[in-house]
């Protein structure tokens, strides 16, 4: 009687987090059409990462381009059955089977691999920021939206489910109002690439060039901004920014450590920090409400409860990690299941990178003809608060944010 009391208890506290707080009961087991035909524009570090999940998934790599000859070959061993190409125009004329194209270049290369992607008549996933500048983000948001085909862009978080966990409870009782918000990125990286002679160098090295780079709070700062613009449905009407060449005194323009404040409409501000001269804490997102704080590092996620906040009954099977002298409820996608196994433990952390989520949720779209997780008007907007941002850090100052400017055409 006693066991059939607890797992009662048990199934209908996992009945509500059910209502409250899952993404979908599919989050592990993704699955695309076999054999889907793809290609991949860009074979550096995120064209290869951007590989691995679509073999994983069991996507068909059919080709990769790449006009960088030694990235070429490294991503071409890496996917054997793929044609190699140095010119996005041949490929895209010669392989007619492909139905999706990933561009994982450079930044300020993106404008025009969109429009020959277009003009070829393929899906596009298009890595974030859209463009080092605004002009290029409005154009490629535009020719997006005259396009039939599905667009999106690289920014992860709605595709999360973690992220989209924690969603779930921001505007409900367990969260109430949002006070606060604050992230950062810190990652000892010196941005630069190794090269054998000075063209090669000057071309990889396109973050450190004042031409070509939106700094660290584009390059960084987009993905982790548009957390809070998904979440409050907002975005700044003013961001003050500073910093600073702190560690890598290589000559370089681009500043290596930045400091930001993001302002909304209503008062409420987003503090930044992004440095690439120390590796402490990480990547990070934290939302402070009345009820509860949520901390999101990506690959996983908590929610910190305040002492006056009302106990859920689902809490009782909640798993909890301790941190200091706080206590956070550990956010688990697929709660319901885990917890009728009693394996809730076993569903910390994602089994897989958030790029997975967002590559399955590309061809899903693709195949299934459904609205794209993150679309262009999302990915403009979001690029532009990177690139005002950038702005903000380059001239010491303030920049404001109009909601014209937040306008595609």
């Amino acid at each position: 009687m006693e066991t059939d009391r607890r797992d009662f208890l048990i199934q209908g506290a996992g009945a509500l987090a059910g209502v409250a707080l899952l993404p979908g009961l599919d989050t592990f087991a993704r699955t695309i059409q076999d054999d889907y035909p793809v290609a991949i524009i860009g074979t550096g570090r995120q064209g290869r990462a951007v590989a691995a999940e679509l073999q994983k998934l069991g996507a068909r790599i059919v080709a990769l381009c790449d006009n960088d000859a030694p990235r070429l070959r490294s991503g071409g061993r890496r996917v054997k059955d793929a044609k190699t190409y140095d010119d996005a125009d041949k490929m895209l004329a010669t392989e007619k089977s492909v139905e999706a194209v990933f561009i994982c270049t450079p930044t300020h290369q993106h404008r025009a691999l969109v429009d020959a992607c277009i003009a070829a008549g393929k899906h596009i996933y298009c890595e974030a920021p859209l463009a080092h500048t605004v002009e290029d983000a409005k154009a490629i948001a535009s020719a997006a939206r005259g396009s039939s085909k599905v667009f999106q862009a690289g920014l992860l978080a709605r595709s999360n489910p973690v992220y989209s966990l924690a969603r779930s409870f921001y505007r409900t009782e367990a969260f109430l109002k949002l006070v606060s918000m604050r992230a950062q990125n810190s990652r000892k990286d010196s941005w630069r690439q190794a090269a054998s002679t000075a063209e090669r160098q000057a071309r990889l090295d396109w973050r450190l060039h004042e031409a070509t780079s939106t700094g660290l709070p584009g390059e960084w700062g987009t993905h982790q901004f548009d957390v809070f613009h998904w979440f409050s449905g907002k975005y700044p009407v003013r961001i003050h920014g500073n910093g600073a060449v702190r560690v890598w005194d290589d000559g370089r323009k681009v500043a290596d450590t930045v400091n930001l404040a993001l302002e909304f409409d209503q008062g409420e501000c987003l503090e930044y920090q992004a440095t690439l001269g120390n590796s402490f804490g990480g990547r990070y997102e934290v939302l402070h409400g009345v009820n509860s704080a949520f901390k999101l590092a990506w690959s996983h996620g908590w929610m910190f409860k305040e002492a006056d906040a009302a106990t859920q009954g689902w809490e009782v099977y909640a798993n909890r990690q301790r941190f200091f002298n706080d206590e956070g409820i550990t956010l688990i996608a697929d709660a319901t299941q885990l917890a009728s196994q009693n394996k809730l433990k076993d569903g910390v952390g994602l089994p897989h990178d958030s790029l997975y989520y967002g590559v399955s949720d590309f061809l899903t779209s693709c195949q299934e003809g459904k609205a794209p997780k993150t679309g262009a008007s999302e990915g403009f907007r979001a690029t532009l608060v990177g690139i005002a941002a950038h702005r903000a850090v380059v001239e010491g100052g303030t920049i404001e944010i109009s909601p014209d400017d937040l306008k595609e055409a």
